[in-house]
């Protein structure tokens, strides 16, 4: 491991606004079993020091880009990131301390281990940007079935989860997903900067540009967005007419190229 990612480590240690639970914790009792953080349903007052707050949470946030910039454009609301790449974190969390952000915090665990974290009803929305699409396993795919599962069961009833990516094939499936399930979609665009400002709910999905976006978009590719309601009766199904194929030979050709570039 390099010097410049053991001191980062080290400073990480120091900032107040990130949490880095020990995973044998929360795995203690096995992967189908997991233990409850202390930190589930106390985020509020525990993190920001309020008695209640409406908290939204970016998942795979990386270096927090989104999370600091709705935090800077929403005081009165609170911004989770979580990601399990403690370097990118730093950087976020580095901002966050430096411009003195009361209403921002940083969590690094694995997605999979969301539930372990959130209360039921604790978070209003969760916005997934840029997620990787997961082309050859659909578990693992954060719009799956198994992942809506887990957003459920901590979401208030009416909760939204954005979805904003270059990936053609991630935005085709959710919406596959969001139709087998009947799941109420509010805005699906598939390309963010040629739709009028009027079709997008927040000025945030077309100002805010993440690292890799800016250069998504100079590689000409089109950035998709969509929010929807997860609120469902049941288990949620697997999309039946998502043609995985195509979408899977076209999304190689595209990400031949583009993210090869952008790692």
């Amino acid at each position: 491991m390099g010097h410049d990612k053991l001191r980062k480590f080290a400073e990480n240690k120091t900032f107040s606004c990130l949490l880095e639970p020990s995973s044998e914790e929360i795995l203690r009792d096995g992967y189908f079993n997991l233990r409850d953080h202390s930190i589930k349903g106390n985020w509020a007052r525990t993190m920001f020091g309020r008695e209640e707050a409406e908290i939204v949470v970016e998942l795979g946030c990386g270096k927090g880009e989104y999370t600091l910039a709705l935090a800077r454009r929403y005081p009165e609301k609170c911004f989770i990131g979580v990601d399990i790449k403690g370097a990118r974190l730093w950087r976020g969390a580095k901002t966050a301390t430096e411009e003195n952000l009361p209403n921002v915090a940083f969590l690094r665990t694995r997605i999979e281990f969301i539930t372990a974290f959130f209360a039921p009803g604790e978070i209003s929305q969760i916005w997934l940007t840029f997620s990787d699409p997961q082309l050859k396993s659909e578990n693992s795919r954060l719009t799956s079935p198994l992942f809506l599962e887990r957003y459920r069961s901590f979401l208030k009833p009416g909760g939204l989860v954005h979805l904003k990516t270059d990936s053609r094939f991630l935005h085709e499936y959710t919406c596959a997903v969001a139709k087998a399930n009947a799941l109420q979609v509010l805005t699906c665009c598939k390309d963010v900067y040629s739709a009028g400002k009027e079709e997008l709910p927040d000025p945030v999905v077309y100002e805010v540009q993440t690292f890799y976006e800016k250069m998504f978009l100079e590689m000409g590719l089109p950035i998709t967005y969509m929010d929807f309601v997860i609120d469902h009766q049941g288990p949620y199904l697997h999309p039946s007419d998502f043609d995985e194929k195509y979408w899977r030979e076209l999304e190689g050709k595209r990400r031949s190229f583009g993210h090869k570039a952008a790692d």
